[in-house]
């Protein structure tokens, strides 16, 4: 059963900003949101739950330098995206 994306307006911010920043990532980022929603568990996506000040939340990778850092409420089946960015941004 698929999730369903859950996107804040300060979400929507960023992420707006990312693909500015980054037009280059802009399909790796779709296809990395499709997946998720379809199963966010798949191995490409390296989803791992954070820790310290992140507890709480999960990541996700686009690729080996950018991630997406979200809420994945497995109950209500939402993912709830909170940033995105490189390494350093999102942690």
């Amino acid at each position: 059963m698929p999730y369903q994306l859950v996107f804040t307006d300060r979400y929507t911010r960023i992420a707006k900003r990312f693909l500015q920043r980054h037009p280059d990532m802009a399909r790796a980022y779709t296809k990395t949101l499709a997946l998720l929603a379809l199963n966010p568990h798949h191995p490409s996506l390296r989803l791992h739950p954070l820790g310290g000040r992140l507890a709480g939340l999960h990541s996700v990778s686009i690729n080996l330098s950018y991630r997406i850092t979200l809420h994945l409420l497995v109950s209500e089946q939402q993912i709830i995206p909170i940033n995105v960015g490189d390494h350093d941004a999102v942690y």
